[in-house]
């Protein structure tokens, strides 16, 4: 089930946010965003991905909807998983860029501008790094270390060459995004290193950006339980990548 969505316009940029159970952070999130947008463009949509949430973030995300024609409301009744409900969300937007950010506003919105200009000035996709010399990262010991050595798994098995796969700061030309959601198999955290590895395979540029990026400890992420699902996952692509090799000839800028 969802909300009707607005009138089939294009636009510059459509900013799309996965949304379950986030009561505490949405408002805050959707103007700030929308403000940052209106320096940047003014072409834009503003989409809540609500994904069977239970806590009351389906109003509130009715309401925002209801206040401005630029923001539109996708409410599902069962929870997809957060890929899933990505994937829907992109498949209905209008933008010609397209971008998603977390809910919780953990990379500084200040980097918005710089992801929206990477695909503008030419990159198919663009996404946000902690690893990067230049950014600057604020997170437990525990999650650091998780993460790199996500990361390195993630390349030295499927080949990739992006530093930082996971984070929720992404954006890309809606004809490169739209033409490989299909072949994107996850329903939830491992979407975002999907989406990049088959990106590289298909030889579309990628380029990773710095970002101010601070931990805000209301993840929705199982340290444990999801490292685990996602290695998983790392092998899962693997074995069904080694038997259609790809062009590797994305290319990776900083």
């Amino acid at each position: 089930m969802k909300t009707e969505p607005n009138e089939k316009k294009e636009v510059d940029v459509s900013i799309v946010f996965p949304a379950y159970n986030e009561r505490e952070d949405l408002e805050n999130a959707v103007r700030r965003t929308t403000q940052a947008l209106k320096e940047i463009t003014d072409s834009y949509e503003v989409i809540i991905a609500e994904d069977g949430s239970t806590d009351g973030t389906d109003r509130i995300a009715a309401r925002l909807a209801s206040e401005s024609p630029f923001i539109r409301h996708i409410h599902r009744v069962n929870r997809l998983g957060r890929g899933l409900a990505l994937k829907n969300a992109f498949a209905e937007s209008n933008g010609r860029i397209l971008v998603y950010m977390d809910v919780d506003l953990a990379t500084s919105i200040g980097q918005l501008r710089a992801l929206v200009e990477a695909v503008r000035n030419g990159y198919d996709f663009a996404t946000g790094s902690r690893m990067l010399p230049a950014s600057k990262v604020t997170r437990s010991l525990s999650r650091q270390i998780t993460s790199k050595s996500y990361n390195f798994m993630a390349r030295a098995i499927l080949g990739s060459k992006v530093a930082d796969h996971q984070c929720g700061f992404k954006a890309a030309k809606r004809e490169a995004l739209l033409e490989i959601l299909d072949d994107v198999k996850a329903t939830h955290w491992f979407w975002d290193t999907e989406t990049l590895v088959r990106a590289q395979r298909r030889g579309y540029r990628v380029k990773e950006i710095p970002i101010e990026w601070t931990e805000t400890g209301r993840t929705k992420v199982r340290l444990m339980e999801d490292s685990v699902s996602m290695g998983s996952q790392i092998l899962k692509l693997w074995w069904e990548l080694r038997k259609k090799p790809g062009s590797g000839r994305a290319g990776l800028s900083y």
